[in-house]
């Protein structure tokens, strides 16, 4: 269609011809080859000239109004490639998204106006196709199978206590010894109860059951709850390292590491695609770069 076009518009073969680089033969059979395909005669050809049908004339103008939408895509395209804009829908878990991704964000978007971004906090793992999302960030040992990933963060948790605590209850030397402390977990499963603890040095684990009078799935809930010296809490460490390092709280057991599936690293996760958006890549590369530098 597009060859036919330019055949309309040069009034020759020839001249369509040189313009696409191809002989005047092969434009000939395209224009035969659209003809047969819609059963119709767009050009009379004489010696002379080349006329549009009244089909012909009527085809002419949806081409060409092809050609132009052709074009539009593609100066659209050039200028994403050129430079990051547009939308990016990303999704985080809570915690993370709110304490480590959420305060960057007003400086990335100072930083390149042309992008709007949508972040979405939720413990649910997100899918990028079906969920529309042009990035993931999870918290894993190993990304998921069929998508690129990049390391932003190393994920750890440690047992914390406010001194005021641990003045009235004591300071745990072992892990059994938490089977008499008032324990903040989880509660999402039956066994969030149930913390096992490796003991760095050594690699030894141990598996203890705890009790509490106030549960919650919500890191910073914890937290709070830790500040409130309600009892010894299991918390990911980028939650708890503002306090620890304002002497808020303590860490205890801190040459034993409490295991959970919420471990790893945090990946920020996307289509194994080479044309990656340029909005994507600006993106991935401020959030690696500040996330390293703000942890180090």
């Amino acid at each position: 269609m597009s060859v036919f076009v330019k055949v309309v518009e040069l009034g020759s073969f020839s001249a369509a011809a040189e313009q696409v680089g191809l002989t005047a033969s092969a434009v000939s059979r395209q224009i035969a080859t659209l003809e047969s395909a819609l059963s119709v005669k767009l050009l009379e050809r004489t010696t002379r000239k080349l006329r549009l049908t009244e089909v012909g004339t009527q085809v002419f103008v949806r081409c060409q109004e092809m050609v132009e939408s052709a074009r539009a895509v593609q100066e659209i395209a050039e200028r994403f490639v050129s430079s990051p804009q547009g939308l990016i829908k990303i999704s985080a878990p809570k915690a993370f998204g709110k304490i480590i991704i959420s305060p960057l964000i007003p400086e990335f978007l100072r930083l390149y106006p042309q992008v709007d971004v949508q972040l979405m906090l939720s413990d649910q793992p997100g899918a990028l196709i079906s969920d529309d999302f042009d990035l993931l960030v999870r918290i894993t040992d190993t990304p998921p199978l069929g998508l690129a990933a990049r390391p932003l963060l190393d994920v750890h948790h440690v047992l914390c206590a406010s001194e005021h605590y641990l003045a009235q209850a004591g300071t745990p030397v072992h892990p059994e010894d938490l089977s008499h402390h008032s324990c903040i977990y989880l509660g999402e499963t039956p066994s969030d109860n149930r913390w096992q603890l490796r003991h760095a040095p050594s690699g030894d684990k141990v598996t203890v059951n705890v009790k509490g009078r106030f549960v919650s799935n919500h890191s910073e809930v914890r937290l709070n709850a830790v500040l409130a010296n309600l009892g010894v809490g299991c918390l990911p460490f980028f939650t708890a390292a503002q306090a620890l390092a304002n002497q808020q709280i303590v860490e205890v057991l801190s040459d034993w590491r409490y295991e959970t599936t919420y471990h790893g690293k945090a990946w920020i996760l996307y289509p194994p695609n080479r044309y990656l958006p340029p909005k994507c890549r600006a993106l991935i590369d401020y959030l690696a770069d500040h996330i390293n530098s703000a942890t180090h």
